[in-house]
């Protein structure tokens, strides 16, 4: 999932440089730091041909059935050598960061082996989305070292969340106080009329348990559903602009619209910013289109270049 800021808002190789048609951009998977270097335009042959950030639904199983979730309800798991090819390839190509996700990425079998993987072979920056309900010592041990940054999803606080989750929201604050252990982490919310009365106590608590980012995902129209509704799109661009907290704000590519959003890659969009592999090996430009590209023996950068010759367009 692409998403934007919002304006006003020792492990392997760390650095990363990367060149494209925004500039030189320099990347620290450890400290997160970024330094565009927008002032030199590299020439085209020399631009990365992986796109900078790729996200890959490791498998189509979950367990909560929440109802807004764009998640394909068929059966999908990705291969573990195929995987790792496509890591590979990622990382000979540019990309600088790699973002695990399903369904829910902790129920992957090798999932903890993955991210090691991924961390000790390649330069990129290990992310992953999750509910955080397998958030145990076993788990947060087994990732130690190898993920740079969590992205945990919270919809609603107290009664909300269990009402959309069906899960204890105590047991879900003391599973993010374990996530402490691992990595920086940001809050995944999505916007709805149900859970935009609780935004600004999560922005509140978000600043209390030390998020590093709090990323807003207005509901999409996905399994019957109409997405979030008009009156709540405008309560929430007015909620943007009058908001001061001290937790960063951002905000899904797809569910940006009008509001005050920054992005100094304005010249590095599609393909060349971002693509999602879904979980049955299929390249597509966002994790919400239907239609993309099956990656076959030829490779990932084979299947990319396909994808953009046949221009599919961006539902993001």
């Amino acid at each position: 999932m692409k998403c934007r800021n919002l304006r006003g808002t020792s492990q392997g190789r760390s650095k990363r440089l990367r060149l494209g048609p925004a500039g030189i951009h320099i990347f620290d998977r450890v400290s997160g730091s970024n330094i565009l270097i927008d002032e030199l335009c590299p020439p085209s042959s020399s631009w990365a041909a992986a796109p900078r950030q790729v996200s890959i639904a490791l498998t189509n199983t979950c367990d909560l059935a929440c109802p807004y979730c764009f998640a394909p309800k068929s059966r999908g798991t990705l291969d573990f050598k195929l995987l790792t090819g496509w890591l590979d390839e990622l990382d000979a190509n540019g990309a600088i960061a790699v973002g695990f996700g399903g369904g829910e990425p902790t129920l992957y079998p090798r999932f903890a082996e993955l991210c090691r993987y991924t961390t000790q072979n390649t330069g990129m920056a290990v992310t992953f989305t999750t509910h955080g309900h397998h958030l145990n010592d076993e788990l947060i041990t087994a990732l130690y070292g190898n993920v740079h940054f969590v992205r945990i999803s919270m919809d609603g606080l107290g009664t909300t969340y269990e009402s959309l989750r069906g899960r204890s929201f105590a047991v879900f604050q003391r599973r993010i106080n374990k996530l402490k252990e691992l990595a920086p982490f940001g809050i995944n919310y999505v916007v709805n009329a149900k859970t935009f009365p609780d935004l600004e106590a999560a922005t509140e608590l978000a600043a209390r348990i030390g998020a590093a980012e709090f990323l807003l995902l207005p509901e999409q129209p996905v399994n019957d559903r109409g997405g979030i509704d008009l009156d709540t799109t405008h309560a929430l661009q007015d909620w943007v602009r009058g908001y001061r907290g001290s937790v960063r704000l951002a905000v899904s590519e797809r569910g940006a619209g009008d509001m005050p959003t920054c992005n100094p890659f304005e010249a590095e969009t599609g393909l060349r910013a971002y693509a999602h592999v879904d979980a049955n090996g299929v390249l597509k430009p966002t994790s919400y289109d239907c239609e993309g590209v099956e990656i076959r023996n030829s490779g990932l950068i084979a299947a990319l270049q396909l994808l953009a010759q046949r221009a599919i367009p961006s539902k993001e």
